[in-house]
């Protein structure tokens, strides 16, 4: 299972907005759930043009956050690229095409709450 990323800083928070069922979901250890190279890339980018200034301490050391949750860590490939960016989906946000291009080449689900990746031929889990 590949965490969207606000799902996976919904998990390392807290939040009460997870759902009980996502809960239930990432804390199954039969569950292997993945966070992606983009969602580093998206945390980081937000947290230093402010956008996530909750984010500090994860957003300095977010590989460290991943390992500490016990989760696995996906990196981009030319592969994954090569269809987020040729998609003819009308969908501008470069994280959420590399996170669909990911659960659709590596055949995962995808947990997230955002509607607008329903565009997307992959599993949505929300």
């Amino acid at each position: 299972m590949l965490l969207d990323t606000h799902i996976f800083l919904w998990w390392l928070f807290d939040d009460p907005k997870l759902s009980k069922a996502i809960r239930n979901i990432i804390s199954n250890s039969a569950n292997i759930i993945i966070i992606s190279s983009v969602c580093v890339w998206e945390i980081t980018t937000k947290y230093r043009i402010g956008k996530l200034p909750e984010a500090q301490a994860v957003a300095k050391d977010v590989p460290y956050w991943i390992i500490k949750a016990g989760f696995n860590p996906l990196a981009i490939s030319p592969e994954h690229a090569q269809l987020a960016g040729s998609w003819e989906i009308d969908h501008r946000d470069p994280f959420d095409r590399m996170l669909a291009a990911q659960a659709k080449i590596e055949d995962l689900s995808l947990i997230s709450t955002d509607k607008a990746l329903s565009d997307f031929p992959i599993r949505i889990i929300n």
